[in-house]
Protein backbone atom coordinates (compact mmCIF):
# COMPACT_ATOMS: atom_id res chain seq x y z
CA UNK A 1 0.00 0.00 0.00
CA UNK A 2 1.43 3.59 -0.64
CA UNK A 3 0.16 6.66 -1.90
CA UNK A 4 0.57 8.13 -6.04
CA UNK A 5 3.51 10.81 -6.27
CA UNK A 6 5.44 11.73 -3.56
CA UNK A 7 3.36 14.12 -1.59
CA UNK A 8 1.65 11.82 1.26
CA UNK A 9 0.38 8.39 1.45
CA UNK A 10 -3.33 9.63 2.70
CA UNK A 11 -4.67 12.69 4.52
CA UNK A 12 -7.70 11.64 5.54
CA UNK A 13 -11.17 13.45 4.71
CA UNK A 14 -11.52 16.39 2.85
CA UNK A 15 -12.29 19.05 5.45
CA UNK A 16 -14.15 21.01 2.54
CA UNK A 17 -17.26 17.90 2.68
CA UNK A 18 -17.46 18.71 6.87
CA UNK A 19 -17.84 22.28 5.93
CA UNK A 20 -20.40 22.11 3.70
CA UNK A 21 -22.31 18.96 5.33
CA UNK A 22 -21.89 16.77 2.74
CA UNK A 23 -19.73 14.42 5.59
CA UNK A 24 -22.97 14.71 8.11
CA UNK A 25 -24.43 12.00 7.00
CA UNK A 26 -21.69 9.10 7.65
CA UNK A 27 -22.56 9.85 11.39
CA UNK A 28 -23.33 6.57 12.57
CA UNK A 29 -27.10 6.37 13.75
CA UNK A 30 -26.39 2.97 15.85
CA UNK A 31 -23.02 1.83 17.69
CA UNK A 32 -23.26 -1.37 15.91
CA UNK A 33 -22.31 0.84 12.19
CA UNK A 34 -18.89 2.79 12.17
CA UNK A 35 -18.94 3.51 8.80
CA UNK A 36 -14.89 4.99 9.21
CA UNK A 37 -14.16 0.90 10.13
CA UNK A 38 -14.28 -0.51 6.91
CA UNK A 39 -11.00 0.72 5.22
CA UNK A 40 -8.16 -1.09 5.75
CA UNK A 41 -7.52 -5.65 5.69
CA UNK A 42 -7.86 -5.64 9.26
CA UNK A 43 -11.22 -3.92 9.54
CA UNK A 44 -12.38 -6.19 6.48
CA UNK A 45 -10.85 -9.24 8.34
CA UNK A 46 -8.95 -9.76 5.04
CA UNK A 47 -5.85 -11.74 6.12
CA UNK A 48 -3.52 -10.95 3.29
CA UNK A 49 0.31 -9.59 4.37
CA UNK A 50 -0.16 -5.66 4.53
CA UNK A 51 2.87 -3.40 3.69
CA UNK A 52 3.14 -0.41 3.74
CA UNK A 53 5.19 2.16 1.82
CA UNK A 54 5.04 5.54 3.34
CA UNK A 55 6.01 8.27 0.69
CA UNK A 56 5.39 11.34 2.14
CA UNK A 57 2.53 12.63 5.02
CA UNK A 58 -0.03 10.80 6.97
CA UNK A 59 -2.90 12.74 8.45
CA UNK A 60 -6.02 12.41 10.06
CA UNK A 61 -7.96 9.38 8.67
CA UNK A 62 -5.01 8.26 6.84
CA UNK A 63 -3.32 7.39 9.93
CA UNK A 64 -5.79 3.85 10.01
CA UNK A 65 -3.58 2.54 7.43
CA UNK A 66 -0.92 2.90 9.65
CA UNK A 67 -2.63 1.73 12.99
CA UNK A 68 -3.38 -1.43 10.85
CA UNK A 69 -0.36 -2.39 8.95
CA UNK A 70 1.80 -5.39 9.20
CA UNK A 71 5.15 -3.95 8.15
CA UNK A 72 5.72 -0.32 7.81
CA UNK A 73 8.25 1.40 5.60
CA UNK A 74 8.63 4.85 5.50
CA UNK A 75 10.88 7.51 3.39
CA UNK A 76 13.24 9.91 5.34
CA UNK A 77 10.81 12.94 4.21
CA UNK A 78 7.49 11.11 5.79
CA UNK A 79 5.55 12.77 8.44
CA UNK A 80 2.62 11.77 10.95
CA UNK A 81 0.58 13.97 12.37
CA UNK A 82 -3.08 14.45 13.32
CA UNK A 83 -5.61 17.73 12.44
CA UNK A 84 -8.86 16.77 13.49
CA UNK A 85 -8.89 18.64 17.21
CA UNK A 86 -7.34 21.55 14.74
CA UNK A 87 -11.12 21.70 13.15
CA UNK A 88 -13.30 20.68 15.42
CA UNK A 89 -13.45 17.18 15.35
CA UNK A 90 -13.13 14.53 17.78
CA UNK A 91 -9.58 12.76 16.81
CA UNK A 92 -10.86 9.22 18.24
CA UNK A 93 -10.73 6.52 15.77
CA UNK A 94 -7.16 6.64 14.39
CA UNK A 95 -5.56 7.51 18.03
CA UNK A 96 -7.48 3.96 19.40
CA UNK A 97 -5.77 1.87 16.74
CA UNK A 98 -2.28 3.77 16.75
CA UNK A 99 -1.91 3.29 20.55
CA UNK A 100 -2.12 -0.14 20.12
CA UNK A 101 1.45 0.21 18.23
CA UNK A 102 2.89 3.22 19.96
CA UNK A 103 3.15 4.37 23.81
CA UNK A 104 -0.51 5.74 25.34
CA UNK A 105 1.20 9.22 25.62
CA UNK A 106 3.17 9.22 21.86
CA UNK A 107 -0.90 8.48 20.35
CA UNK A 108 -2.29 11.27 22.73
CA UNK A 109 0.28 14.08 22.04
CA UNK A 110 -0.38 13.14 18.39
CA UNK A 111 -4.22 13.47 19.02
CA UNK A 112 -4.31 16.37 21.13
CA UNK A 113 -1.92 19.05 19.15
CA UNK A 114 -3.61 18.55 16.47
CA UNK A 115 -1.11 18.99 14.03
CA UNK A 116 0.67 22.10 15.16
CA UNK A 117 4.32 19.61 15.36
CA UNK A 118 4.52 16.60 13.24
CA UNK A 119 6.22 13.34 14.00
CA UNK A 120 9.00 12.74 11.30
CA UNK A 121 10.47 9.82 10.55
CA UNK A 122 13.29 9.01 12.28
CA UNK A 123 10.82 9.64 15.51
CA UNK A 124 8.19 7.36 14.22
CA UNK A 125 11.17 4.47 14.10
CA UNK A 126 12.52 5.71 17.49
CA UNK A 127 8.28 4.87 18.70
CA UNK A 128 7.52 1.71 16.52
CA UNK A 129 5.28 3.36 14.48
CA UNK A 130 7.22 2.23 11.43
CA UNK A 131 9.51 -0.66 11.16
CA UNK A 132 12.25 1.00 8.68
CA UNK A 133 13.26 4.42 7.26
CA UNK A 134 15.30 4.78 3.58
CA UNK A 135 15.77 7.23 1.33
CA UNK A 136 12.81 7.93 -0.95
CA UNK A 137 14.40 6.07 -3.88
CA UNK A 138 14.98 3.42 -1.95
CA UNK A 139 11.24 3.24 -0.74
CA UNK A 140 9.10 1.28 -3.14
CA UNK A 141 12.19 -1.48 -4.08
CA UNK A 142 12.60 -2.42 -0.44
CA UNK A 143 9.00 -2.66 0.22
CA UNK A 144 8.56 -4.73 -3.10
CA UNK A 145 11.98 -7.21 -1.83
CA UNK A 146 10.03 -7.30 1.76
CA UNK A 147 6.76 -8.70 -0.31
CA UNK A 148 8.68 -11.18 -2.29
CA UNK A 149 10.17 -12.23 0.56
CA UNK A 150 6.64 -13.08 2.45
CA UNK A 151 5.48 -14.21 -1.27
CA UNK A 152 7.71 -16.77 -0.89
CA UNK A 153 5.75 -18.97 1.99
CA UNK A 154 2.65 -20.88 2.13
CA UNK A 155 -0.29 -18.05 1.67
CA UNK A 156 -2.58 -19.80 3.90
CA UNK A 157 0.29 -20.61 6.62
CA UNK A 158 0.68 -16.54 6.16
CA UNK A 159 -3.16 -15.57 6.55
CA UNK A 160 -3.20 -17.81 9.73
CA UNK A 161 -0.24 -16.03 11.50
CA UNK A 162 -1.23 -12.78 10.96
CA UNK A 163 -5.03 -13.80 11.92
CA UNK A 164 -4.23 -15.36 15.44
CA UNK A 165 -1.65 -12.76 15.65
CA UNK A 166 -4.01 -9.38 15.27
CA UNK A 167 -6.96 -11.23 17.11
CA UNK A 168 -5.19 -11.83 19.68
CA UNK A 169 -4.67 -8.28 20.81
CA UNK A 170 -8.28 -7.96 21.56
CA UNK A 171 -8.15 -10.64 23.79
CA UNK A 172 -6.03 -11.35 27.32
CA UNK A 173 -2.92 -13.43 27.26
CA UNK A 174 -4.53 -16.73 27.87
CA UNK A 175 -7.61 -16.12 25.48
CA UNK A 176 -5.44 -15.50 23.05
CA UNK A 177 -2.65 -18.83 23.38
CA UNK A 178 -5.83 -21.03 22.97
CA UNK A 179 -6.96 -19.02 19.87
CA UNK A 180 -4.09 -19.59 17.99
CA UNK A 181 -3.61 -23.02 19.52
CA UNK A 182 -6.94 -23.65 18.17
CA UNK A 183 -5.20 -22.13 14.92
CA UNK A 184 -2.46 -24.18 14.57
CA UNK A 185 -4.65 -27.40 15.91
CA UNK A 186 -7.33 -26.62 12.49
CA UNK A 187 -3.87 -26.35 10.21
CA UNK A 188 -2.42 -29.28 11.33
CA UNK A 189 -4.33 -31.50 8.38
CA UNK A 190 -3.78 -28.62 5.42
CA UNK A 191 -1.58 -30.34 2.30
CA UNK A 192 1.03 -27.00 3.11
CA UNK A 193 2.43 -28.16 6.15
CA UNK A 194 3.37 -31.57 4.62
CA UNK A 195 4.54 -30.22 1.42
CA UNK A 196 6.62 -27.69 3.25
CA UNK A 197 8.45 -30.33 5.47
CA UNK A 198 8.83 -32.52 2.02
CA UNK A 199 10.21 -29.59 -0.04
CA UNK A 200 12.52 -28.99 2.81
CA UNK A 201 13.93 -32.50 2.39
CA UNK A 202 14.06 -32.94 -1.04
CA UNK A 203 15.80 -29.85 -1.00
CA UNK A 204 13.20 -27.96 -3.61
CA UNK A 205 10.60 -25.22 -3.59
CA UNK A 206 7.59 -25.70 -1.99
CA UNK A 207 4.02 -26.10 -4.52
CA UNK A 208 1.61 -24.01 -2.29
CA UNK A 209 -1.93 -24.36 -2.41
CA UNK A 210 -3.74 -21.21 -2.80
CA UNK A 211 -5.31 -19.78 0.26
CA UNK A 212 -8.72 -19.76 1.11
CA UNK A 213 -10.61 -19.27 4.26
Amino acid sequence: LTGAGDKALCTGMDVADVASGEAQGETPDSREEVPWLHLTAIQNRCWKPVITAVNGMVVGGGLHFIADSDLIVCSEDATFFDTHVKVGLIAGLEPVGLSRRIPLEAALRMALLGGSERLGAKEALELGLVGEVVPAEQLMPRARELAAKIAQHSPTALARTKQVIWEGLDRGLHDAVHHAWEAISEHSDHPDLREGSLAFVEKRKPRWKPYSD
